[in-house]
């Protein structure tokens, strides 16, 4: 039997824990031989997304052929590829991000079944062949002749972060007992962490300018506040994949950015130690001396997971630490209003338009501002303030008490986790999500093309 899959996919969040894991899978359940089940990835637009989306997916060994998100609407209007891929005359459509109508559209073209995996919300249902959903209070919501197409999954995420545990394993077997230092892409954690008392707290200030901006000022002003009366704190960037450590440390530095000076902060500069120092990896270096190492393996659960805590700013961030049960302070600074343009949907689209952006921005952030809390993913799905947000022209010292506060009550922190945790759902959703793909391509009959009332092919 041949067969194409067909993965839709969006931002950067999705492809690297929704499709990493279940591109694994399929090929672990239907095999390894290209001439029979070739996987194909489409991107489609993301207001997050990074612009190397398409690069991520590709570097996917289980993955045959991927179309990068500008070339969607082509595809999607006209069925046509930017590279004119043909297709098999049976497959299915698998959705792992963007908007659920695009599968209903192109598994119809295709002819194919159609399979989407919904976190939180299920929709056209009379045309969706099967869903695989993370919880089963999704499937509750539907109408009950629908019931059929359900089935409970799990949570991909808590997938994708064992995946990366697994290899993180592997990794280290195959390195014990080698000579030398670790290398810039060990997936050993931080040195810095590995004592016993060390408290490790990981600073999340965004990938996007607008983020950047305020949030790299902060949040190095709060490691400096909390280290000066809690030394044995130690900080960590997971680099965002799309960011290079330049561009980073320029929005620390206060000549390059207005903002370093607004929240207190006296900069910080980049240290990239040479091969064989004592330390191994690059950090940024504050003006008290405070080193904040920057972790630049992705994805970055397994050093996440390590965290007793992580500051962090809205966005995909949220989702990946509750997934991994990590807590977490949401910030929101405001004091440049029209900073925060990275909104999903339509709000992200309008706050980015060229020239009256700026002034959507300003509108859209207003409004937001307005209503109470739950801007954080966690926060969204619990529909409770299950993680604290800070909203405001905030500063190092208040949010610096709060973190000081987290770290001498751990009970507070463990509260925090186990909400986390019982909010997501089970692991084992690639297995399950890839079977419920097998079981469609066993029921569908190959396509044949349309022919005229004299029997030809048209």
């Amino acid at each position: 039997m041949t067969a194409d899959i067909l993965i839709l996919s969006n931002g950067p969040g999705e492809v690297t824990t929704w499709v990493r894991p279940v591109v694994r899978q399929l090929r672990q359940q239907l095999g390894d031989d290209r001439n029979q089940i070739r996987i194909s990835v489409v991107l489609s637009p993301c207001p997050n997304s990074s612009g190397k989306e398409a690069d991520i997916a590709r570097s996917y060994p289980e993955v045959d052929r991927v179309q990068a998100a500008e070339h969607f609407w082509q595809f999607l209007l006209w069925g046509k590829t930017f590279e004119n891929w043909e297709w098999y005359k049976r497959g299915v459509v698998v959705f792992l991000g963007g908007d659920q109508f695009f599968p209903v559209v192109i598994g119809k073209r295709l002819r194919y079944r159609t399979v989407v995996y919904a976190e939180w919300d299920a929709r056209w249902h009379s045309m969706i062949d099967r869903f695989g959903v993370m919880k089963a209070t999704v499937a509750d919501r539907v109408p009950q002749k629908f019931a059929h197409k359900f089935s409970v999954v799990g949570d991909l995420m808590q997938e994708a972060q064992n995946l990366e545990a697994g290899e993180a394993g592997e990794q280290g077997s195959r390195g014990a007992g080698e000579q030398g230092s670790r290398g810039e892409n060990s997936s050993n954690p931080p040195t810095q962490h590995s004592e016993p008392s060390t408290e490790l707290i990981g600073v999340l200030p965004g990938s996007k300018p607008s983020k950047l901006m305020q949030g790299v000022p902060l949040t190095l002003a709060i490691a400096e506040y909390v280290h000066a009366k809690r030394p044995q704190t130690k900080f960590v960037i997971p680099v965002a994949p799309t960011l290079d450590l330049q561009t980073l440390a320029k929005f620390a530095d206060p000549q390059k950015n207005s903002f370093v000076q607004t929240f207190g902060f006296s900069g910080a500069s980049l240290i990239v130690p040479k091969l064989g120092t004592h330390s191994e990896r690059p950090f940024l270096k504050t003006g008290t001396g405070l080193c904040v190492e920057l972790w630049t393996q992705t994805p970055a659960y397994d050093l996440l997971s390590q965290c007793c805590l992580c500051l962090t700013t809205v966005g995909a961030n949220t989702a990946e630490l509750g997934a991994l049960a990590v807590p977490m302070i949401v910030l929101l600074p405001t004091q440049q209003l029209d900073a925060m343009r990275s909104w999903d949907g339509l709000p992200g689209l309008l706050a980015n338009l060229p020239i009256v952006g700026s002034g959507f921005a300003k509108v859209i952030n207003w409004l937001v501002l307005r209503r109470l809390g739950l801007l954080a993913w966690p926060n969204i799905w619990a529909q409770e303030m299950v993680v604290p947000e800070l909203v405001g022209k905030l500063q190092s010292q208040e949010v610096g008490e709060m973190v000081l506060d987290f770290l001498a009550h751990p009970e507070k922190l463990a509260e925090i986790r186990a909400k986390l945790r019982s909010i997501r759902g089970e692991p084992g959703a690639a297995q399950k999500l890839a079977t419920l793909v097998e079981e469609e391509l066993g029921k569908q009959e190959v396509r044949r093309l349309p022919v005229d009332v004299y029997g030809r092919t048209v």
